[in-house]
């Protein structure tokens, strides 16, 4: 059961006096801003009428008792149609009495007696539900009969004007239900829109009329009727021994509360169980609805439950216990806050306290979570705007937080849309400071002290607490957390829980859209917060990401506790980038000299998104790294270069070649920059300034091209064995296995590559290098450069020994001589060379159509195997007599095709054409008669006079022979 909390306060108590007691009550709406009128009926069959003016809580008593019958006054309506009438059903008849109570009261008699019950219709302003009223003027009431003969039969009709002002009711005789309206001022008073019968037991004793449908209750329990069909249901039964049915209409969801003993049952207006049941503590003698909250009297207490589980929140006693029944009203057509229960003859009247209050008393009480709860219930029933509900989450907040419970005060922070978080900056750094003027001066309840640091919010709290519990031990009621009280937690822990939360506060405010100094406030404040906690992974990722923190507040405290890594990623996301250099090259500096030791965790590092973890000099040198690549100094870019290239090359080539920089490095600067002995990353940069920026300085690519030429020569040497590598560890490029390499292929094939795609560097000054060198296939390319096509060759087949390169060559210069020039270094390779006679064979078996057999023989020497020579000298012979007697018979082809065009063409002009005297110009379609004329191709036939204006190849159809021939079937195949 939930803690009891005041939902209703007692304003005033009126006593009737005398022996006569009260049998039922009704609250009107208001005729002022302040004065409520109080309709009682009393067993004796009288009404009476009070006055209550809320704004002083003064009951008054007003005009004169009117008497109805002998029997009691059962039920009280107020007509709100605005005539000022009042309706009481009193010994099986209802009476109408004007509101003051001065005139004497008015029976409605006919069919209207030995009523059970009334009920009201309830209508709901957006219902689509049935208009039961008549028409205006006699003249329209044909066509209300049928209207009504619509609703069902057993109607009584009287021709009499209605109007839908809240006087259309459902009343209950014995077994049957009569839907009326009331009338005032002639006739009846009366007129019966429909009558349902036969279809209770035992007689209705509970009627509730929402829209269209009637829910009735009997001793045999509660059906549900349509008032369109007159068709009714069973929704469920009572048990065989059970009180009488009860029913109540709770208008602010429009449901209908079922009452079987003590348990009740909501159901929807089609009869259909909404929700769970509701368990009361008794029998109530009276339900009423006040806002979201039901109320219950009997037994001389009244109860509050909460409407959606029942659980009682606050029990008021009103009477003595066994005082008999008692009545509940409600002004449900006010602003429904004012609600009165009865005694014997008194009358009590209660005011709903304002949910701010009933907030601020939970909260003084420290029961935040029921204050919570409260706020949620009230923005799920609309009862409160958004502000204020903004509002309430921030108030609670405050509170929650200096009662230490930090993590729920943030939640509550968090939840509030107006709260700025600005208001949060006075707990973190102590004013005044620079975000001192940003802070709003909110006004809350007053019940918090004004924001402090978290450590005087800390210290203050443990005090408190231990006040109170010093206070409950010396007998005084004083709130306090059972939690704290029981297990007191220590102040190191609340210190790191309100700056964990108040961090997740301030993370989450990040995204919210605010001024540039809020957000510079966040920012610093948060790093300061990161930095208490050691959270070095956090600062760092804020201080390298885009962020509005000031540098100024923070660089001296991040010195001090040696957040280095974190200075430098604040300084480059500010765009101080020798600050954050210096402080990268400092790292650098002390990890290489011993003075600082790796640990065994890596550094992570994110490269082209891709995590890696590299050692600390390594992670200095790509932050640094990272920073040269974008827009900067060029000064400052060659200044560090040295030492990133000392550590990892890759990360020199990476400031070099980046795409990010608006100003260009002047590769004179840059190469002087570099150290000679790294000659990888000058070839590297070299290579990217060529291929990717297309350089086509002359220079720069004879440049290269020696770099890579001595490089070659290096490796070539060390392969041999003839170069040892010096003391100093000199880099040995691509030949020192184990070095960082920056190519994917090694330095020969590269200069290979560069040698052929190149056209601007000086092949001369390359000789000259390699001259001596092993380096035959360089050489070839140089000399072919120079266009040395002897020695070229002289390479090719005698150095390499490469007869497929060698021919190839001959292929591309294209002259038989080069062939036979090929030929005679295989055969006569000279300097003490053997004869090269299988090279020489494949030459002749490839190429010797190409080669003059006699000077082929005239070549062969005497010292070659007959063997060798024989099938292929017989092959170049054949293939010499082959070739000839092609050309022979291509070039008769050729003659037999000439004449037969000629034939054809000789054919087509010798054709003979008819002319009648029908015949006519395809063109103008004149008549030929005797003109002259053309045709064409395509046997379309012309006048001389449209011969001239077509042309003679392009014809009436528009085809140019010219360009698109035509071909006859028999045309060169028809021989």
């Amino acid at each position: 059961m939930a803690k009891s909390r005041s939902i209703v306060e007692l304003i005033t108590r009126y006593d009737l006096g005398g022996v006569d007691k009260i049998r039922s009550l009704h609250l009107s709406p208001p005729h002022s801003d302040s004065q409520t009128l109080v309709y009682i009926g009393t067993s004796s069959g009288s009404l009476l009428l009070l006055s209550l003016d809320t704004s002083t809580n003064i009951v008054a008593r007003l005009g004169t008792t009117v008497s109805l019958s002998a029997s009691p006054v059962e039920s009280i309506f107020v007509l709100g149609d605005g005539r000022g009438k009042v309706v009481a059903l009193c010994n099986g008849f209802l009476f109408l009495v004007d509101s003051l109570l001065s005139q004497p009261a008015k029976r409605l008699g006919g069919l209207l007696k030995g009523i059970n019950v009334v009920a009201k219709r309830a209508r709901r302003e957006d219902s689509s539900s049935a208009d039961y009223l008549l028409p205006s003027s006699s003249d329209e009431s044909s066509s209300s009969n049928k209207f009504l003969q619509m609703l069902g039969g057993g109607n009584r009709v009287s021709g009499v004007k209605g109007n839908d002002g809240g006087c259309v009711f459902a009343v209950a005789i014995g077994e049957r239900i009569l839907l009326v309206e009331i009338e005032d001022g002639k006739g009846d008073s009366f007129v019966v829109l429909k009558e349902i019968v036969g279809i209770f037991g035992g007689g209705v004793k509970s009627l509730v009329w929402v829209d269209d449908y009637v829910v009735a209750g009997t001793d045999n329990g509660y059906s549900l009727i349509s008032c369109v069909t007159g068709q009714s249901g069973v929704i469920f039964t009572l048990p065989d021994v059970s009180a009488p049915p009860l029913l109540k209409l709770l208008r602010k969801e429009w449901k209908v509360l079922l009452l079987v003993d003590n348990v009740g049952v909501v159901v929807d207006t089609n009869g259909q169980p909404v929700g769970g049941s509701l368990v009361f503590r008794r029998r109530p003698d009276s339900v009423g609805e006040l806002s979201f909250y039901l109320v219950t009297v009997g037994d001389g207490k009244m109860e509050i439950h909460q409407n959606k589980s029942g659980a009682c929140v606050q029990s008021v006693g009103f009477g003595p216990e066994g005082c008999g029944p008692s009545v509940l009203a409600v002004d449900e057509a006010g602003d429904g806050n004012l609600l009165a229960v009865t005694t014997m003859s008194k009358v009590i009247f209660y005011r709903r306290v304002p949910y701010e209050e009933q907030i601020k008393d939970l909260l003084r009480k420290k029961r935040y979570r029921e204050a919570i709860s409260l706020v949620e219930e009230l923005d799920l029933e609309g009862e409160i705007s958004k502000d204020m509900l903004s509002f309430l989450h921030a108030q609670i907040g405050y509170l929650l937080l200096f009662d230490l419970r930090f993590e729920e005060a943030v939640n509550q922070f968090l939840k509030s849309e107006s709260m700025e978080p600005s208001e949060v900056f006075p707990f973190i750094m102590r004013d005044p400071n620079r975000w001192s003027l940003q802070v709003p001066r909110n006004r809350y309840w007053g019940l918090h002290p004004p924001p402090a640091p978290l450590e005087d919010v800390v210290d203050n709290g443990l005090a408190a607490i231990q006040r109170a519990i010093f206070l409950r031990k010396a007998g005084m009621d004083t709130p306090v957390d059972e939690e704290f009280s029981s297990n007191p937690p220590s102040r190191a822990d609340l210190l790191e829980s309100a700056i964990k939360n108040m961090t997740r506060y301030l993370e989450v405010s990040r995204e919210k859209d605010l001024t540039h100094p809020v957000r510079e406030g966040i920012d610093t404040l948060l790093m300061l917060l990161y930095r208490a906690l050691n959270r070095v992974e956090d600062m760092e990722n804020l201080a390298s990401s885009v962020n509005n923190c000031v540098v100024e507040e923070l660089e001296t405290l991040l010195n001090e506790s040696e957040h280095l890594r974190t200075l430098a990623f604040l300084y480059a996301s500010k765009g101080m980038s020798a600050k954050a250099l210096a402080i990268w090259r400092l790292f650098a500096k002390n990890y290489s000299s011993g003075l600082w030791q790796d640990s065994d965790d890596l550094v992570p590092y994110l490269h082209e998104n891709e995590l890696i973890r590299l050692s600390g000099k390594e992670a200095a040198a790509a932050e640094a790294a990272r920073i040269l690549e974008e827009p900067c100094d060029p000064e400052l870019a060659l200044q560090h270069l040295s030492w990133i290239s000392d550590i990892n090359p890759l990360f020199a080539i990476q400031v070099l070649t980046s795409d990010k920089r608006t100003e260009e490095l002047l590769p004179e600067k840059v190469i002087q920059a570099i150290d000679p002995q790294k000659v990888e990353i000058i070839q590297r940069y070299l290579q990217w300034l060529i291929e990717d920026r297309d350089y086509n300085d002359p220079q720069l690519h004879t440049s290269y091209a020696l770099s890579l030429a001595k490089s070659a020569l290096e490796c070539v040497e060390i392969q041999n064995g003839n170069l040892e590598t010096d003391a100093r560890g000199r880099e040995a490029h691509d030949c020192n296995v184990g070095s960082i390499s920056l190519f994917e292929s090694d330095v020969r094939e590269r200069l290979q590559t560069f040698l052929q795609s190149s056209d601007l560097y000086d092949p001369e000054e390359i000789l000259n290098l390699i001259e001596g060198s092993e380096l035959w296939l360089e050489k070839a390319i140089l000399y072919r450069r120079i266009g040395q096509e002897t020695v070229v060759l002289q390479i090719l087949a005698l150095k390499l020994e490469d007869c497929a390169a060698a021919e190839q060559y001959c292929v591309e210069i294209g002259r038989p001589d080069a062939f036979m020039q090929l030929l005679d270094m295989y055969l006569d390779p000279q300097n003490g060379k053997e004869p090269m006679f299988k090279a020489a064979v494949r030459l002749l078996h490839n190429h010797g159509e190409s080669l003059d057999p006699l000077q082929v023989l005239e070549k062969l020497s005497p010292d070659m195997p007959l063997k060798l020579a024989s099938d292929t000298i017989l092959r170049m012979l054949r293939a010499r007599v082959h070739h000839h007697r092609q050309g022979q018979i291509v070039h008769n082809v050729s003659r037999a095709l000439d004449v037969d065009s000629r034939l054809a063409r000789l054919e087509e002009r010798s054709r003979h054409v008819q002319i009648t005297d029908e015949s006519l110009c395809d063109s103008c379609f004149a008549r030929l008669g005797t003109k002259l004329f053309a045709m064409y191709p395509d046997d379309t036939i012309v006048c001389y006079k449209c011969y001239r204006r077509l042309g003679e190849s392009k014809s009436v159809t528009g085809r140019d022979f010219k360009r698109d021939a035509l071909i006859k079937p028999g045309w060169l195949v028809n021989r």
